[in-house]
């Protein structure tokens, strides 16, 4: 297996030395061997520096001094390692990475209030949800690209300006198909947010320190829809949908000032694209004839399509089907929410370091697969009527799952491409969310009173998911 082209178009701009952190990652992502782990967790920061610690790689061993990631260039540009784990600065990070759930989770309770008041069918009002994602996908790869060419800052702030500004107009809009367009802005200028906090992760950290550090990152970012959901729930009691959307603009403007003021540039001038938007299209060709690469992103993008089938259709599965009061549904989704975060702590905080990130991957698509299959023969009635709790007991039991998928198929696909930490974001934001939102559609294709279609869309996509998995990543097969 060769180096991924990424690596091949940034050598205008780097040594070859600079693509030794990336032959680390290759060979820690396959878990044949415990030195390679030690190394690249090592290769984050040397021995003594805070970012290796801050992180939970204290009880790591220091390896050997390689040839330095181009984030080591970042000390000329005012980023010290202090200032790169500072509590702050992370909860920033997660807090930019929770714009999906926070634009969409305290949204859900009130789906079916917006379809009845805009007079429109429970289908059309939720390709609101589909247009948010088919925002987040499309913005990603404008603004990975940007990210990479001009630094992380500037592209962030003016993304998550127009953010602020597309959720007041949602909560202006006056007829459905208004709505479905401000939520296309918002999700275009949300996607800021997201692919940028992803390339700052890879700016500052490699190896096992990043699988860490995106488990860290699933904590903050898990409150996101273990809190929206119910604050939605108990917003309602108050106000209507558009005091949801209201609420929305006032946490974008947050979140916009804090990071103005707190967030530092962690790429800089010398480590970043040149040529624009031909090398964009170069790199992201080489990006995606890695084969490898591919296959995680493949395997995360069906998996996220699983967890947002999940997301989009449970509004209507547990108040419409089940009888659910939006109360009820908002604990039951903090519940599912919860065993997400444990999941990924329990990967971040035991499992990284211990066991190869590949397996605790595989591990969690066999998981979320065996749920899947769980709830379609509840939904199809093959044990007879299931009641709220069992169909319920077996979607948290898929969203525990996926706190072990989605950080290890987003860092090991980052560990792919370490110069060019934006275009890779990018790509598997897009993915994710582009297959997310096609999903979304076909959840409701029966109607609301089933829950077989997003059964079926789950098993199918988590089906597709292993079989990248396993016919793409080949995680049994060194790839030193």
């Amino acid at each position: 297996m060769t180096d991924p082209g990424p690596a091949r178009s940034a050598a205008a701009t780097a040594s070859a030395a600079d693509h030794e952190p990336a032959v680390q990652g290759d060979e820690l992502d396959g878990g044949s061997r415990g030195a390679p782990s030690e190394h690249a967790a090592g290769a984050a920061a040397p021995a003594g520096d805070p970012v290796g610690t801050t992180a939970g790689d204290a009880a790591a061993p220091a390896g050997p001094r390689t040839a330095p990631h181009p984030v080591s260039k970042a000390a000329g540009s005012g980023l010290t390692p202090r200032a790169r784990v500072g509590l702050l600065v992370t909860l920033i990070l997660g807090s930019l990475t929770s714009l999906p759930a926070l634009s969409m989770d305290m949204y859900l309770p009130a789906l079916p209030e917006v379809a009845d008041t805009l007079g429109t069918p429970a289908a059309t009002a939720q390709l609101t949800l589909t247009a948010c994602l088919l925002g987040l996908a499309a913005g990603q790869l404008v603004v990975g690209p940007m990210s990479d060419q001009f630094g992380r800052r500037r592209p962030l702030l003016i993304g998550m300006s127009a953010y602020v500004l597309a959720s007041a107009a949602c909560a202006l809009a006056p007829t459905i198909e208004t709505l479905i367009v401000c939520r296309v802005v918002q999700g275009l200028a949300g996607a800021a947010g997201i692919v940028i906090a992803r390339a700052v992760v890879r700016d500052m950290y490699d190896g096992l320190a990043m699988a860490r550090f995106f488990s860290t990152l699933m904590l903050i970012g898990g409150l996101a829809p273990i809190l929206a959901p119910v604050l939605g729930g108990q917003i309602l009691r108050f106000t209507d949908w558009r005091g949801v959307f209201l609420i929305l603009a006032g946490a974008g403007v947050l979140i916009t000032v804090v990071t103005a003021r707190s967030l530092p540039e962690t790429l800089p001038p010398d480590g970043r694209q040149k040529g624009g938007v031909p090398n964009a299209l170069r790199t992201m060709r080489g990006l995606f004839a890695d084969r490898v690469f591919t296959g995680y992103l493949v395997a995360g993008s069906f998996s996220f399509a699983a967890l947002f089938s999940y997301v989009s259709a449970s509004p209507f599965v547990m108040q419409e089907i089940y009888g659910a009061s939006p109360q009820t549904f908002s604990l039951l989704f903090m519940v599912n929410s919860i065993g997400l975060v444990a999941a990924g702590q329990i990967n971040g905080k035991v499992l990284v370091g211990r066991v190869p990130l590949d397996r605790v991957l595989g591990f969690g698509l066999c998981m979320t697969v065996t749920a899947a299959t769980a709830l379609l023969l509840l939904t199809s009635g093959a044990f007879g009527h299931a009641g709220l709790f069992p169909v319920a007991a077996w979607l948290c039991v898929l969203m525990t799952g996926m706190g072990f998928v989605m950080p290890n198929a987003n860092s090991q696909g980052l560990m792919r491409a370490p110069h060019a930490a934006g275009s890779a974001s990018a790509l598997l934001g897009t993915a994710q969310f582009l297959v997310g939102a096609v999903a979304v559609p076909l959840v409701g294709i029966a109607g609301e009173h089933t829950a077989v279609p997003m059964a079926v869309v789950q098993l199918c996509a988590l089906t597709i998911a292993v079989g990248a998995f396993a016919g793409l990543c080949r995680p049994w097969r060194s790839r030193g």
